[in-house]
């Protein structure tokens, strides 16, 4: 029973999350994409933290304990970081920027005011435009024997007739609310089918029915189209010091930063690499795909 138990490959396992590092906690936001190396002498583990920060790794724990385990963690526009590791525990690596957030603003930098946030997200709107009638008649004489002869009354004893009705949106628009009734003629010896009531149909078919003489039956639905387009929304970020923070959800385009440089209002869209003139932004994706933005300011350049 001891061999088996020796032989069996026992790990070392860090799981951690990597933050900016500040002396502000609310400015300590995760980082995501961060290269996370785990080695012990020639044993090496790799990974890449996530859209919150977090990452894991594991490694064959060695023969001697004393032996050193050390985390090395890289990205772009960080400082590199090394911790040790020791053991089983939360692992929380904070990394510098290799532009500080905070520093002396000189007395001539140009003032960045009234920072506003605005982009885009689809909108789908369903407009009711009308409504679609048609009348029709189920054509019929009374009080004549069914004989097995189908259609019949409900109670199989008197002969009927049945007429058939559709209704068409157009291209581009769908039926809702069908309704059918019986609106002249002998209407209580007369009954209708159920219309379609599934939601996105072009055309609705309905049937109705009578055992007597000649009825004439209403078919009604409203009528909807469905309309894309944009609708701009705007916000504000929170500024921290010389940094500023927002979030836009997942299905957020062309997000833009206005903002009044000394005074004069400038549009600033954020561009793919995130730059602009007065200020370097990083971006991190949650795992429900909205997005953290944090701006920090350029030298030269401050809030009011």
């Amino acid at each position: 029973m001891l061999l088996p138990r020796l032989l069996r490959v026992r790990t070392i396992t860090a799981v951690g999350v990597v933050v900016r590092q500040d002396a502000d906690p609310r400015k300590q936001v995760p980082l995501a994409g961060v290269d996370v190396v785990m080695r012990r002498g020639e044993l090496v583990a790799h990974t890449i933290s996530d859209a919150t920060g977090f990452f894991t790794l594991s490694l064959r724990r060695g023969i001697n304990p004393a032996e050193t385990v050390t985390l090395q963690l890289d990205a772009p526009d960080y400082h590199p970081l090394t911790l040790a590791f020791h053991g089983d525990r939360l692992y929380l690596a904070r990394m510098a920027p290799l532009i500080a957030s905070e520093g002396p603003v000189a007395d001539h930098a140009r003032t960045v005011a009234n920072v506003l946030v605005r982009y885009s997200v689809v909108s789908i709107s369903d407009a009711n435009v009308g409504s679609e009638i048609k009348v029709f008649q189920a054509v019929n004489t009374g009080n004549r024997s069914c004989d097995g002869d189908r259609p019949c009354s409900p109670d199989g004893k008197w002969r009927a007739a049945v007429a058939y009705a559709t209704l068409d949106a157009g291209a581009g628009n769908e039926i809702r609310d069908p309704r059918v009734s019986c609106i002249a003629g002998p209407c209580p010896f007369t009954r209708v089918g159920r219309p379609d009531l599934s939601s996105g149909l072009r055309t609705v078919r309905v049937w109705a029915e009578t055992w007597s003489d000649t009825a004439t039956f209403l078919l009604e639905a409203e009528v909807f189209h469905r309309m894309v387009g944009e609708t701009v929304r705007r916000s504000y970020p929170v500024v921290f010091g010389q940094s500023l923070d927002f979030t836009v959800p997942a299905s957020a385009e062309g997000v833009t930063l206005e903002a009044e440089i000394d005074g004069a209002n400038v549009v600033f869209p954020l561009s793919p690499d995130l730059s602009l003139s007065w200020a370097a932004c990083h971006l991190t994706v949650n795992t429900d795909q909205s997005k953290i933005y944090l701006c920090n300011l350029k030298p030269g350049y401050r809030f009011p």
